[in-house]
């Protein structure tokens, strides 16, 4: 066993840190170590329970109880409402949106209103059930339409969906009109609040301006919040909320059409381990109301801060001041946020960037957690040291011949020979090894200037070869 452990350490050794503050993507660390040790603790003695039959371990359906309660709480829930525990936002987004399809049964080929910058775990379930994605333009201030929202819904239209806020820049969409919209016609209405909701409430409470978007608009049928993120418990965990148990119903799936058990599942998941849950009760019951609201207001001072500090820094701007805890900043032409981001990383910092979309500037995204707020002038002191050296080397600049071809790729015939060529020209190996380069800008930069389609066609290359076996 020892040389196992030492085994799992050696390959842990080179993922991104995650706890310390210095990862703003992927992870939320609240700082607080006896949250961490408990939750770890009940990962491991409920690992080998299963969530498929809540009744041969009534301790999950138990735990599932209290967390859905203390979040119905917490997103001014009506008595009626009732919820699922899932295994993160994705799974909880699918489920809102299976579950607005199959109500309406009669309805040929549905269709779900989405603001453009609705997280793409719509556009999964979109792909997965059949369900039409109407993308409607956002704002200056890149929130949701509600006119422009509304307008787009007609007699096929199942769900329409709000974000508090959008992950890409933070802010919370105008949840009461788009909500009141949809009500007017009867059609549900889901908030993603995968991100925010476990934090705004909080911010709410310390006196913030927090647009409305819970439960207390009557239009808002259903909404996902994840505990993973602010909640700060293991991954994964989440939460869908719907109004009623009515509506929540089609989320449902049961199946006596074969010779064994009736299969009965709330989720997608049949067989579940019952640790995620299991540690996210265990966080949520250790941290506290009152905990939570601690670590919100340190953490929204911690923004405040890094809102101001970035604002400081020559080059920077942030377009919109975040709502909540996701900040979003680009660069001026001096430089570019794709070699400000190896400059970030290899100074010990990890934060994710964004590229272009739709004419917008590529950006870096940072999602600051309670543990991060401590350290954020350190954060500060490194990114404007990094600024300084991306404008002293400038902008990526890119062989115009691998532009060239880059940009020749047809996304819906790129062949392996395809892949091997860009590889090489970008310096890492081609074949069936795939090696990182200790710089990715020059590479996220040719992203940058490929089209939707073909970034989705070059990553979902890039992933493949990743994925191959180890014999």
């Amino acid at each position: 066993m020892t040389d196992v452990l030492a085994r799992l350490r050696a390959l842990q050794a080179h993922d991104v840190p995650v706890t310390g503050g210095r990862t703003l993507a992927y992870v939320y660390d609240s700082g607080l170590e006896e949250a961490d040790e408990v939750g770890r603790a009940a990962v491991a003695a409920f690992a080998g329970s299963n969530g498929l039959d809540p009744t041969a371990f009534p301790s999950l359906l138990a735990m599932e109880n209290e967390l859905v309660g203390r979040a119905a709480n917490l997103l001014d829930a009506p008595d009626t409402a009732v919820g699922t525990v899932t295994s993160g936002g994705t799974e909880s987004v699918l489920l809102a949106v299976q579950a607005a399809r199959d109500a309406h049964p009669e309805i040929d080929r549905p269709r779900m209103v989405l603001p453009v910058t609705a997280h793409a775990a719509f556009h999964k379930a979109a792909h997965y059930f059949g369900v039409e994605p109407v993308m409607v333009g956002v704002g200056e201030d890149h929130r949701a339409r509600p006119r422009a929202m509304e307008a787009a819904i007609d007699d096929r239209t199942v769900l329409v969906v709000a974000s508090a806020p959008s992950y890409a820049h933070g802010v919370v969409d105008p949840v009461d009109r788009i909500a009141a919209a949809a009500a007017a016609r009867g059609v549900r209405c889901h908030v993603d609040a995968c991100i925010g909701g476990w934090v705004l409430p909080y911010a709410a409470r310390l006196g913030r301006p927090v647009r409305p978007w819970t439960f207390a608009e009557d239009g808002v049928t259903s909404i996902s919040v994840d505990l993973h993120k602010y909640a700060y418990a293991p991954k994964g965990t989440s939460i869908l909320l719907h109004r009623t148990p009515e509506l929540r119903r089609p989320q449902f799936f049961a199946s006596a059409s074969w010779p064994g058990y009736t299969m009965l599942n709330t989720t997608m998941q049949s067989t579940k381990s019952g640790g995620p849950l299991a540690g996210a009760w265990a966080v949520v019951t250790t941290i506290g109301d009152e905990g939570y609201q601690r670590l919100a207001g340190k953490v929204f001072r911690g923004v405040d801060q890094l809102v101001a500090g970035i604002r400081s820094i020559e080059h920077l701007s942030i377009d919109e001041p975040p709502d909540s805890t996701l900040v979003a900043f680009a660069t001026d032409d001096t430089c570019d946020v794709f070699t400000i981001t190896d400059a970030m990383q290899r100074a010990g910092w990890w934060v994710q960037p964004q590229l272009s979309h739709d004419g917008g500037a590529p950006t870096i995204h940072l999602s600051l957690s309670a543990a991060t707020a401590d350290h954020v002038q350190e954060f500060l002191d490194a990114l404007r040291e990094a600024v300084a050296g991306a404008v002293a080397s400038g902008p990526v600049r890119v062989d115009p011949e691998v532009v060239a071809f880059v940009q020749g790729l047809d996304p819906a015939a790129l062949t392996d020979e395809d892949f091997d060529g860009l590889l090489a020209a970008v310096g890492m190996a081609g074949g069936e090894g795939v090696g990182l380069p200790e710089s990715m800008a020059e590479i996220n930069t040719l992203l940058d200037l490929s089209t939707p389609a073909l970034r989705e066609a070059l990553l979902t290359a890039f992933l493949d070869r990743l994925l191959r076996p180890v014999r």
